[in-house]
């Protein structure tokens, strides 16, 4: 963790874009009531399609003027042309955002082509070949290893790419072993790899849902911790004060190891990761 203990602290705080005007209207107040704790950052996840990448395009437009926190809108590869991500870019420098999450992303159902970028670090490459340093970018990192990874070895060897290719930062995956993480970035290390790589922290609020994303991106829910989950049922305040304990645990321990930061991926609400951050006293 020597690597990570020079870089300071980072917090930041994700966001997707709503579909509805009620729901414009609800991630507005989140938005405002997260402010207040004065993150780095609020990032916001990509559409691929028409109407999806412009609600990502309103709600990222709309932080970098109205919140006064910085806006670190997703790029992903899924249906990309060097064209459509060279007049995204445009307009994101028109508005003075200079951060970038750059994803490969999965292709969502029904869609048969990748575009033009098969992998993150070939977005990476070009964001630098058409930008220089204009923009900082954010890359993704999988302490439990991406689902669709031949090996752990190659998926290192995939994260590599993306950094040798021009990635300043890294969020990883949600994960609830601090042991992957440590393990992964001393892995990272032996490569000579030490960027800034900050651990992504998913609040726990509905068992259901956290169990079904958590089988699609490889996350793993340790056995004693899908055992007291499913012990609940449908008692949400139970399993939301039992996340609260079990991240806030979570949260502290990688702080005290050296990690850089924390990234919350905080599903449009704020009382959640509100809660962990008092816990943690980083208002303090």
């Amino acid at each position: 963790m020597e690597s990570q203990k020079k870089h300071p602290k980072v917090y930041s705080f994700e966001f997707f874009p709503p579909k509805t005007d009620a729901g414009v209207e609800k991630l507005r107040a989140t938005r405002e009531q997260l402010a207040q704790l004065h993150p780095r950052f609020f990032s916001v996840t990509f559409g691929a399609g028409g109407s999806t990448r412009e609600r990502t395009f309103d709600t990222v437009r709309d932080i970098q003027r109205d919140s006064g926190i910085e806006a670190a809108p997703h790029l992903s590869c899924v249906a990309s042309t060097r064209e459509n991500i060279r007049d995204i870019l445009s307009l994101y420098s028109a508005e003075n955002i200079r951060h970038i999450v750059a994803l490969r992303g999965d292709l969502p159902s029904g869609t048969g082509r990748p575009g033009e970028f098969r992998y993150a670090n070939e977005l990476v490459s070009f964001i630098r070949e058409e930008t220089g340093n204009q923009f900082h970018i954010e890359v993704a990192a999988y302490p439990e290893f991406h689902p669709q990874a031949a090996s752990a070895a190659r998926d290192l060897d995939n994260f590599q790419r993306k950094v040798e290719a021009g990635a300043d930062s890294a969020i990883t995956q949600y994960f609830f072993n601090p042991e992957a993480y440590f393990q992964f970035v001393a892995e990272c290390e032996k490569r000579g790899l030490r960027l800034p790589i900050v651990p992504g922290i998913m609040p726990i609020t509905n068992y259901t849902q956290l169990a079904r994303f958590s089988d699609m991106c490889g996350a793993e829910i340790p056995r004693w911790m899908r055992k007291r989950l499913q012990s609940y049922g449908d008692d949400r305040d139970s399993i939301r004060a039992f996340g609260e304990e079990v991240l806030t645990r979570l949260c502290a321990t990688l702080l005290e190891a050296g990690a850089p930061g924390l990234h919350f991926y905080t599903m449009n609400q704020a009382g959640p990761t509100s809660a962990i951050w008092n816990n943690l006293g980083l208002g303090e």
